[in-house]
């Protein structure tokens, strides 16, 4: 594939495939779409040139400062530390702050 420059179509498809959240919510209620949880199955052939690609060029591979999630040494108290070290800079000098949250974890689920 690197000596050709072509990647086959197939070779970026994936199988989704249910899984069932919480197993004891079976026998408690009627079962829904949201007890469910999709994950991809790929091929093994990708995933291991994947791993040789990263593993080689990863220094190429530069992100912001100001991602935080899928990183090595990164994680959610790294964003919510810098969130708040801005908000205390902006309160500090006299201004109103205003936030809004949003509630992700259906996102991922």
């Amino acid at each position: 594939m690197v000596k050709l420059g072509h990647v086959p179509y197939s070779f970026g498809k994936s199988h989704t495939v249910p899984v069932l959240k919480t197993r004891s919510s079976i026998h408690c209620k009627t079962i829904t779409v949201d007890d469910f949880r999709g994950i991809s199955i790929s091929p093994v052939v990708s995933k291991v040139l994947e791993h040789c690609i990263l593993q080689r060029y990863e220094i190429l591979f530069v992100t912001s400062d100001n991602l935080f999630g899928f990183k090595k040494s990164s994680s959610c108290a790294h964003a919510i530390y810098t969130f708040r070290c801005a908000t205390d800079y902006y309160i500090a000098s006299g201004y109103t702050v205003n936030m809004c949250a949003i509630d992700m974890s259906k996102a991922f689920d």
